[in-house]
């Protein structure tokens, strides 16, 4: 007897242990809990917790056009019973540009606190139902947008606080009512201070502005005149040096100053939320576009003479450290029309990072590059006979920044188009216009393309040379791009690839010539591939043309499925595989389109009941339930009958021979 019960509770603990592992498949890295907060008889506050585990996030509740899903609460109506006041509060969280979704998110981790506030009209005790839809991701993955439903008893008016009505989906879905005679006060942790390395970055990023802009024939030309300024009159070592010192630490003033108004006027969250504004970003455009041409030499931006010359006088008729401060500032003034666009790129940069001190760190990190040449020219002034003299190379710097600012706006445009959704920048149109641009920057460097304030070119020099050869390897890289090479390189500046026209097959022909087969579910996806998006439509394609599986949970909004396409399908083994053995069905667990309402079911998946209303909750229940699984990319490859061809299912991993290594085992099972 005793035997049969250490097997029993032996076989009872493997059952456990093996539950755990399938189960510990199914992330769910937010707890939601609910609870009211009775300020008074005839109002109350709900509150929303989410509990969120370390490095995932959830998103906002205003998420623009093509992000991912944000978090929503919708609260069932009962008008004789409560109504709402004004709209749910939501915690500060953080905005940070996100490059997958090509957008500024809101992003809030670690606890969140969601605040709804009601007038109660009724004495009588009742029950507010309602859901919240939500979405996290981390790092590396997003999860399937989830929805919560709750419920939130409010007890009778008795003329005192009844205590506090919660729920905690962590571990019950049952009511409670807690029996206290206070009512906790939820407290929201303060905001840890933003991650340094990207303020770092906006350092680092300012710096290299600035010493790009010391090259350019705006302030190039300056250093000498700065420094006969400095000399002028009878001084002593110590003052002169004294005097450059003020001068580089007066231009520093003027631009951190600059980057501070900024900051303080707009404000880091204003500049964010401009940065993927389609309007802003088409303006930007123009600007660098017109900064361009005045660089080709078409004509001159400058500040309005009368500051200048009022700034020069004021220096002169000053003495002392007032007279060296609008020396500086008439440096920064008659130097704009050069370093306007680096500033400009700069700011938006800084705006793009979504941290309050952005415009200022990056401002002090242009100024510092800016500053200390000409302080050190001023306290050594032998120094400028082995300084190259002005000439035709400083033109030839500002005309090879009007093609770099060329090609760098239209990224500004690719925005404007992804975000305003009108699909008329696409991928191999925007590698053709900087296959171009290049081209031309190459062809001027080798003396075949002159403008108007160039000088003789008698021979071309080895540097010129030099630089003509990487400019037009980079054109060359590009030219694969056009026919959907996935140019990893620059892969950040470039439009997705799902606005690729066409991809060219190794046998020369294009994806596009393969016919669609009939199905109402069936499209040209990534690289041209032929995918279906139901598992049964697909399924029967598979036994039809007697072909395995290739069975893809995905999602619109999952960053690392867009990288595992970008770099590991593109291989050109992993493309000819999946064209040629396999038939593919990619589930988008994030696709919000409606289901019929025939075809909309309630499932107890985990124990809880949960109404299955889209395409997008179809396939994440399906996923979870047929795989024990809920996050993806997530590969699994399946016979024509929708049994496993090979156990072990492939997730994010970027290592192309282990993903080739998975094609083939399944087909060679098959076979």
């Amino acid at each position: 007897m005793r035997n049969a019960v250490l097997k029993h509770s032996l076989l009872l603990a493997i059952f456990v242990l093996l539950g755990n592992v399938v189960f510990s498949q199914i992330l769910n890295p937010v707890k939601w809990s609910f609870s009211v907060d009775r300020v008074s008889d005839d109002e109350a506050i709900l509150i929303l917790k989410a509990n969120i585990q370390k490095t995932w996030h959830l998103y906002g509740t205003a998420i623009p056009e093509g992000g991912p899903v944000a978090t929503s609460f919708t609260f069932e109506p009962a008008k004789t019973k409560y109504k709402l006041i004004g709209k749910i509060s939501e915690p500060k969280g953080k905005t940070a540009f996100d490059p997958n979704f090509e957008m500024n998110l809101k992003l809030i981790d670690k606890q969140a606190n969601f605040k709804q506030k009601i007038r109660i009209l009724t004495p009588e005790a009742f029950i507010i139902k309602g859901s919240v839809e939500f979405m996290c991701c981390d790092d590396s993955r997003c999860l399937p947008p989830t929805e919560e439903h709750f419920e939130l008893k409010i007890d009778k008016k008795t003329g005192a606080a009844p205590g506090v009505v919660a729920i905690d989906t962590a571990s019950t879905d049952t009511v409670h009512v807690a029996k206290t005679d206070s009512i906790p006060k939820v407290v929201e942790k303060p905001k840890k201070e933003e991650q340094k390395s990207g303020i770092l970055w906006i350092f680092v990023l300012g710096f290299l502005g600035g010493l790009l802009a010391l090259v350019t024939p705006c302030v190039f030309p300056m250093i000498p005149m700065t420094v006969s300024f400095f000399l002028r009159g009878k001084k002593s070592k110590k003052q002169g040096i004294t005097d450059a010192l003020f001068y580089g630490i007066s231009i520093m003033i003027v631009y951190v100053v600059l980057g501070l108004g900024i900051t303080v006027i707009f404000g880091a969250n204003a500049l964010n939320a401009m940065s993927t504004n389609p309007i802003f970003n088409v303006l930007f455009f123009l600007l660098l576009v017109i900064f361009a041409i005045s660089f080709f030499g078409v004509f001159e931006l400058q500040m309005p003479a009368k500051w200048t010359n009022a700034l020069d006088s004021k220096a002169d008729k000053t003495s002392g450290f007032i007279s060296i401060f609008f020396m500086a500032f008439t440096l920064v003034l008659v130097s704009f029309s050069c370093t306007g666009p680096i500033i400009g790129t700069l700011l938006v940069e800084a705006a793009v990072s979504g941290k309050t001190l952005s415009p200022l760190v990056g401002m002090t990190g242009f100024s510092l590059a800016l500053a200390i040449p000409f302080t050190l020219f001023a306290v050594f002034p032998s120094w400028l006979k082995s300084m190259p003299k002005s000439g035709g190379w400083l033109n030839a710097i500002k005309v090879v920044l009007a093609f770099s600012l060329l090609a760098f706006a239209l990224k500004f445009l690719s925005t404007a188009d992804l975000v305003g959704q009108w699909h008329f920048l696409s991928r191999p149109l925007f590698i053709s216009l900087w296959i171009v641009i290049f081209s031309l920057m190459g062809m001027y460097l080798l003396g075949k393309i002159k403008f108007s304030h160039d000088s003789d070119m008698p021979h071309l020099p080895v540097g010129r040379l030099f630089l003509s050869i990487a400019v037009f390897t980079f054109v060359v890289y590009m030219i694969p791009g056009l026919w959907g090479a996935p140019l990893k390189f620059i892969s950040s500046f470039l439009p997705p690839m799902t606005t690729q026209d066409f991809v060219l097959t190794e046998g020369g022909g294009s994806y596009p010539s393969e016919e669609l087969p009939a199905g109402k579910n069936v499209s040209k996806g990534v690289h041209g591939l032929i995918m279906f998006h139901d598992y049964k439509e697909g399924l029967a394609y598979a036994k039809e043309k007697g072909k395995p599986v290739f069975l893809d949970f995905t999602g619109l909004g999952c960053v690392n499925c867009k990288k595992m396409e970008a770099d590991v399908w593109s291989d050109s083994r992993v493309l000819n595989i999946l064209r040629k053995d396999y038939v593919i069905i990619s589930l988008y667990i994030d696709d919000r389109t409606t289901l019929p309402e025939s075809e909309q079911y309630v499932s107890k998946l985990g124990g809880r009941e949960h109404k299955i209303k889209t395409i997008g909750n179809k396939w994440s229940d399906f996923q979870a339930e047929k795989f024990g699984v809920n996050s993806q990319p997530y590969y699994v490859l399946l016979d024509n009958e929708g049994k496993k061809l090979v156990e072990e299912a492939f997730s994010f991993s970027t290592d192309v021979d282990a993903f080739v290594k998975f094609l083939e085992a399944g087909k060679n099972k098959k076979k």
